[in-house]
């Protein structure tokens, strides 16, 4: 697009071919092999530390294999919307298992997590009604609140004394509609829900926890922040996504029976978008069998995420206030995490950068993430490699 204010506006945006030109791009990395705990870049061997996939089921066969078996059973798609022709028995069978793992009446499946928060913050308020986000909730759930026709007004990162300031000043016979994360993706923070369940329940307003990184990884059997708490009940919403734990594709919204058959006449990220593909659905369901009958996965999880927070916190890191599988090790200038990413690839560690607009350029960091299936050399290693670039590039944190 060359033509015109829209070209002129995007021939300003620079950013990439500048880093490219010092070769400090790190976006869009192919990688040619499994998304297993090392993988293959250029050819080479690196470690993966930049995935989400906590309980490392992405490669385990018996996932794979149910995958094949629904290929050959449905095919490769539903050619439809679960509104219309592409509703399968699998589908409504995850369901309802989802509803059961979650403590919720009812489930609907959406074809992504970013559908699954879209659909739903984007119909359930309305003009006169408000909805009440973390500032440092997902795009999804910012993107949802902005379809929605309803007033949005952000309060301070898991700050409940802002949350509490802010959703007092709204008018007592609107709606309320508070969402945040339950495990914060790039923090690794988990939200402070008993008091936000409190705070909601003293202004009557209504919860919607997303549990896309909490699944799997926090509450009883892995089924997320509110039974972490105890509070499944309290909870209205649960939202989660199978492109981490779960090891596939897709997301879903569980609450009450009536709100679940209302959004599955409303949202139009379900009625209007095509359904999860027969594949992926089977794969969640052998996913969610996994985690539910073999404990030791999130067991795992849990005992490198230990050793490798106690590691880096003894190296000298900066580690922010995380306590999940998600360390942020935080750089604080953009060009160096960029330096450092990319230094750290080239010395066999795959990483993810964040920097601002993501992030305040001050609290820019490399995200380093652990799955179950790492071992403790693995993670000795690279620790060890992290150190010495983290050196070499000035960080702070470590001279």
């Amino acid at each position: 697009m060359s033509k015109g204010k829209l070209g002129e506006r995007i021939s300003q945006f620079k950013i990439v071919n500048e880093l490219k030109a010092k070769g400090l791009y790190a976006y869009f990395r192919p990688i040619q092999s499994r998304q297993d705990t090392e993988v293959k870049i250029d050819g080479k061997r690196v470690l993966m530390f930049g995935s989400n996939s906590y309980l490392g089921l992405t490669t385990d066969e018996r996932i794979i294999k149910a995958s094949q078996d629904a290929l050959a059973k449905y095919g490769t798609g539903c050619a439809g919307s679960r509104f219309l022709n592409g509703t399968l028995d699998i589908h409504v069978e995850l369901e309802e298992k989802l509803s059961a793992y979650v403590g919720k009446e009812s489930t609907i499946l959406f074809s992504t997590g970013f559908q699954s928060n879209l659909g739903p913050l984007s119909c359930l308020t309305g003009r006169n009604d408000y909805i009440l986000l973390d500032e440092r909730d997902h795009a999804s759930i910012i993107d949802g609140s902005r379809l929605s026709f309803s007033k949005v007004i952000k309060y301070a990162h898991n700050d409940m004394n802002d949350l509490r300031a802010k959703i007092a000043r709204l008018p007592e016979e609107s709606g309320k509609l508070i969402a945040t994360d339950g495990i914060f993706s790039m923090e690794g923070d988990i939200v402070n829900l008993p008091e936000l369940i409190k705070i909601a329940d003293e202004f009557d307003a209504t919860v919607m926890v997303d549990d896309a990184h909490s699944l799997g990884v926090i509450g009883d059997k892995g089924a997320g922040t509110a039974s972490h708490f105890g509070l499944t009940d309290s909870a209205d919403l649960i939202m989660g996504t199978f492109s981490k734990s779960f090891a596939s594709l897709g997301g879903f919204v569980s609450g009450d029976a009536d709100v679940i058959d209302y959004l599955k006449h409303s949202a139009r990220s379900v009625m209007f978008s095509a359904s999860m593909t027969p594949a992926s659905v089977a794969s969640t369901l052998k996913a969610l069998e996994i985690i539910q009958t073999e404990p030791q996965h999130i067991e795992k999880l849990w005992s490198n995420t230990n050793y490798a927070k106690k590691l880096l916190l003894e190296s000298g890191f900066d580690l922010g206030a995380t306590e999940s599988p998600i360390l942020p090790i935080f750089i604080r200038n953009n060009e160096k995490t960029f330096w450092v990413t990319k230094m750290l690839q080239d010395d066999g560690v795959f990483v993810n950068p964040v920097v601002s607009p993501a992030v305040p350029a001050e609290e820019s960091l490399i995200r380093f993430s652990l799955m179950a299936t790492h071992s403790f050399d693995q993670i000795d290693e690279a620790i060890e490699k992290m150190v010495k670039v983290f050196k070499l590039a000035d960080v702070e944190s470590l001279i």
